[in-house]
């Protein structure tokens, strides 16, 4: 196998191995995801009603928005931390702040894009309206639409998610060095020696 061959087997390896874990963390951000907007849909007025008129605009801001952008927010710092840390192994390497800023800008993209996918799915007169499957009647916690519409739009945007934070939050491991720094050996004093020195004067007093 030539060097270049392996060098994209290596290659190819490290970025299943990373999808793997991003996918892996990604379903713990899932479950936070899901408890947020859980407790949200019981503390916000009915997720379908109005929350904000957007100004000089016909358009407005429904409550299930507004879940889906507070949700957003705290699931995606959860596994910032936890990409940071085991996916990409960014740690020391950029300042976490930094980090999580780049990481809620590309999240930010993808949040748009979900956004427009949830009000493909819960507005009535969409095409994509999940009210028109019959089971789901918002009788139950299985049968409520918000929860799907959020799981749909989970499942689109994480591969884009995936993709942009690898290109740009954690560019840095790209090059698929480790993590730590080299391992230098230390600087030892040279062991005093009486004869070495003798032999040290000895070879000045020739020079002279």
């Amino acid at each position: 196998m030539s060097p270049s061959t392996e060098s994209r087997a290596q290659r190819g390896r490290r970025n299943l191995r990373q999808f793997l874990t991003f996918g892996l963390v990604g379903g713990s951000g899932i479950v936070v995801n899901l408890a947020v907007t859980i407790v949200l849909k019981w503390l916000v007025p009915h997720y379908q009603h109005v929350a904000l008129d957007l100004p000089f605009t016909r358009f407005n801001l429904r409550w299930y928005h507004v879940i889906v952008i507070v949700a957003f927010v705290v699931a995606n710092t959860w596994n910032y931390q936890l990409n940071r840390h085991f996916t990409f192994k960014a740690r020391g390497r950029t300042g976490w702040w930094r980090g999580l800023v780049n990481f809620m800008g590309i999240g930010g993209a993808a949040l748009l894009v979900g956004l427009v996918i949830q009000t493909l799915l819960l507005k009535e007169n969409s095409t994509f309206y999940l009210g028109r499957i019959e089971w789901l009647d918002d009788s139950n916690g299985l049968r409520t639409k918000l929860y799907w519409a959020t799981l749909i739009q989970i499942a689109l945007t994480m591969p884009i998610n995936f993709l942009m934070n690898k290109l740009w939050t954690f560019r840095a491991v790209r090059s698929g060095h480790p993590e730590e720094a080299p391992i230098t050996a230390p600087v030892v004093a040279p062991e005093y020696s009486p004869q070495l020195v003798e032999r040290q004067k000895a070879d000045e007093a020739r020079v002279d």
